[in-house]
């Protein structure tokens, strides 16, 4: 297949073009590098540097593809609530300008990156996606809701194939965004720093961490599908935050501070997914455990220096 992947420069994005070529599709990255880095698209893959707030270039880019996964999108939770306009109109309208691209090209597939966090606080555990949409806390948040539902409109209104795939905590080599939000990448830097490790609730939340590489292997295993889906995509684990630190420090075989910075607004104390609905419609599962997916995330940072 011919697949266009939006913010393919991305950490995430990266790693799902590099399975879709594995797997012997025809990739294009479209990238405007705002938070992507062109190292990390790989050689075969064509790359266009453009922004999606560019409606007028976006149908020549998407013509003859047959499906796009999209990933696009700004991330940080903490900007969002600072800056909600400009979350809504890179987040939001840029979606639907890639929707409507979409429509205008003849392109029949989405593939769309969402977050767990559209669920808000869990109502139960495991999460489904039954499970009914929480209020939410941030514009991030707000602007995964928002964007599920112009999805879901464009399948009802012109027949495109859409696939919403929620991430629970994915983690793994090549995250390299800055400022850096998420725990992981945060909780080694600062213990091969042998810094004090910053830790929210002392570590009593729960969360559900995936592995970058499995995570994108289910935007492969979805492209066969028709209709309009909505997808878990975690372990299916629950894990303390706080024994995620002890697996890193057990890895560097020395022990580090922790920095208690207390609670956090917002937070949700627990939240893990089921994920059998994508294991039954694709046969995909997550393959790397935890302690092993820490193990080579851990020596990606060490590589850098």
């Amino acid at each position: 297949m011919r697949i266009l992947v939006t913010g393919g420069a991305g950490f995430i994005g990266s790693w799902v073009t590099r399975v879709l070529l594995r797997e012997g599709h025809n990739v294009t990255v479209l990238d405007n590098l705002s938070k992507g880095h062109r190292h990390l698209v790989p050689d075969d893959a064509r790359f266009i540097q453009a922004d999606l707030a560019d409606a007028e270039a976006l149908p020549e880019h998407l013509a003859g593809h047959d499906a796009v996964i999209h990933m696009a999108a700004f991330i940080e939770v903490e900007r969002s609530v600072r800056e909600p306009l400009l979350f809504a109109e890179n987040n939001i309208l840029n979606s639907v300008r890639l929707l409507d691209a979409m429509h205008k090209a003849g392109v029949p597939k989405i593939v769309f990156s969402s977050s767990a966090t559209v669920y808000g606080t869990p109502q139960r555990l495991p999460i489904r996606e039954d499970d009914s949409l929480g209020t939410q806390s941030n514009p991030y948040g707000a602007s995964k809701v928002s964007t599920e539902a112009f999805v879901a409109t464009y399948h009802q209104l012109y027949g495109i194939d859409a696939i919403i795939l929620r991430y629970f905590n994915p983690y793994g080599p090549g995250e390299l965004h800055d400022p850096e939000t998420h725990a992981i990448p945060n909780f080694i830097k600062a213990a091969l720093a042998r810094k004090p490790i910053p830790l929210y609730w002392r570590g009593e939340q729960v969360r559900d961490f995936i592995y970058v590489e499995d995570l994108a292997r289910a935007h492969t295993a979805v492209l066969g599908l028709e209709g309009l889906h909505y997808f878990n995509v975690g372990s299916e684990t629950g894990t303390k935050v706080i024994d995620v630190v002890g697996h890193i420090t057990g890895i560097l075989g020395y022990q580090v501070e922790i920095e208690d910075l207390g609670p956090r607004p917002g937070d949700v104390p627990a939240s893990y997914a089921w994920s059998q609905k994508l294991t039954e419609a694709t046969q995909w599962r997550a393959q790397v455990d935890l302690r092993e997916g820490l193990a080579r995330t851990v020596e990606y940072y060490r590589s850098l220096g």
